[in-house]
């Protein structure tokens, strides 16, 4: 998407470097700074600090550090150590070990000598995937909204509530979850996004950076306001993200989604999740129970980042000094409250058999790290 009238990518590829360039989205959305990453343990912390963060950006940047270490040393056991440095770095985005395996088990059917090389075209690979799979997304999802917007009056946007960040920069473009809105506003359809602030880390202000940075109408709101404003009839329907879904359509997301869904349901708000295929779990079925939550730092519950008075980044604290913060990252809407699943194949309910049915060649995988 663009930048300023420029267009970019969250991540790519510097050949006269050769490194990869990442937008450090920290500091976002008041200042749009560039990191190159350089070494393995840049792409642990790149990971863990969120300076790259989106199950499909984490997945992607573990691909280039795969290729780093090929490019470093390409033996077997080397690209172990990498694998399992990097793969721990965050465990609930299920892109990041997809995309480790993915890389790791290629490399090794081939000759040490052609891994460096094979490991930087299978990340460029995976990225370029990435694009295309959520444009597709896009265009599939654009379908939903073109048909509410067929019910309304002339003019009358399409309300649309989405929560946290699962725009662009947290994909390698297009975004999940913003894709279908991308598509709708350049298609001329007049829609209005409510953005959920998403405490603690406040991530709406990164997709209202993105629509604004795209002209699309949109408000931002506190993470309570959703219930509300489904009950007076103001969101026509909500699409969020997903960092991993189970086989039979269980949803992980940010925190706070499984409370947009209940209050979606008890309004009869119809509840999407833009799903790209490497993203589903095949080997989990009950989300409840098996995907482990990420417990984040506390400070991020204690303290809030923003914008001073006099133009200055800085974090406050927000709470009495020594109360504890808790910071589970993630929750998990089980599939009964998602209305249906936007995949870059089609739409599907949130099962067993809706997932399968669209990707036969994948449902009977198991995981094989």
């Amino acid at each position: 998407m663009k930048v300023n009238g420029t267009h970019y990518r969250s991540l790519w590829w510097d050949a006269d470097k050769g490194a990869l360039q990442i937008i450090d989205q920290r500091w976002l959305p008041h200042e749009f700074r560039i990191q190159h990453v350089d070494t393995l343990q840049d792409f642990a912390d790149a990971i863990v600090e969120m300076r790259v963060r989106g199950a499909p950006l984490i997945g992607a940047t573990a691909a280039y550090g795969m290729a780093l270490a090929a490019r470093l040393d390409p033996s077997d056991a080397h690209l172990d150590e990498a694998f399992a440095f990097l793969d721990k770095t965050r465990p609930t985005a299920i892109n990041l070990r997809w995309a480790l395996t993915r890389c790791r088990t290629y490399l090794k059917t081939l000759a040490e000598a052609d891994r460096a090389e094979a490991a930087l075209k299978l990340a460029h690979e995976i990225s370029d995937e990435d694009v295309e799979i959520n444009r597709n997304i896009g265009l599939n999802g654009l379908e939903i909204i073109r048909e509410i917007a067929a019910r309304k009056k002339n003019g009358e946007p399409v309300r649309i509530l989405t929560h946290c960040n699962a725009g662009w920069i947290a994909t390698v473009d297009w975004g999940t979850a913003t894709s279908p809105m991308y598509q709708a506003h350049d298609a001329g359809i007049p829609i209005h996004v409510w953005v959920d602030e998403t405490r603690p880390r406040n991530q709406g202000a990164l997709t209202s950076w993105e629509l604004g940075s795209h002209g699309i109408p949109h408000t931002y709101i506190t993470d309570n306001a959703g219930g509300h404003l489904m009950q007076h009839g103001q969101v026509d329907l909500v699409i969020v993200g997903t960092d991993r879904t189970t086989r039979r359509g269980d949803v992980c997301n940010k925190i706070g989604t499984y409370l947009k869904a209940l209050a979606a349901r008890a309004n009869d708000v119809p509840f999407y999740v833009a799903l790209p295929s490497p993203t589903i779990d095949w080997t989990v079925d009950n989300g409840v129970a098996e995907i482990p939550i990420e417990e984040r730092l506390e400070r991020e519950v204690t303290h809030v980042q923003g914008l001073t008075e006099a133009g200055e980044i800085a974090q406050v604290q927000v709470t009495p000094v020594g109360t504890p913060g808790g910071n589970p990252a993630f929750d998990v809407t089980p599939n009964h409250l998602v209305t249906g699943l936007i995949t870059e194949r089609g739409i599907c309910q949130a099962s067993a058999d809706g997932l399968a049915e669209l990707f036969p060649d994948l449902s009977s995988l198991k995981e094989s790290a």
